[in-house]
């Protein structure tokens, strides 16, 4: 009974690879398909898998810059808040969209609310009047 008492395991089978091929010619032919075969699967997988990391290093280039200034809208769509580009009450909002800095100060001198949190008012030097 091998393996039964405490500290003795099974023997291990010792598989050894088959190294002889068939010696008719019908038989190395199809081996000879399957393994093509199977080096163009993958040939053509590196290549997809070269073009994606190609594309993935290409992506931080093709990203446009961060805005400086940000305009959120509110349920109802109207302006609700400016913030500055990286604040981060804004990560994650759909209603957010990049402004440039004139466009910042329109909104803040027609009644838009700067964030609380980010002071873009102070930041553009606006002055409530």
């Amino acid at each position: 009974m091998r393996g039964s008492r405490r500290g003795l395991e099974a023997p291990r089978r010792i598989i050894e690879p088959v190294i002889d091929l068939p010696s008719d010619l019908p038989r190395l032919r199809v081996l000879e398909t399957w393994h093509a075969l199977w080096l163009d699967r993958v040939r053509r997988k590196i290549a997809e898998v070269e073009i994606r990391e190609a594309g993935r290093q290409r992506a931080p280039a093709a990203r446009p810059p961060a805005p400086d200034w940000l305009l959120e809208r509110g349920l109802n769509g109207e302006p609700a808040h400016v913030h500055h580009g990286d604040c981060w009450k804004t990560r994650g909002s759909g209603r957010i969209r990049g402004i440039d800095r004139d466009q910042a100060l329109r909104a803040l001198a027609d009644g838009v609310a700067a964030c609380g949190t980010c002071r873009p008012d102070a930041e553009l030097g606006y002055l409530e009047g």
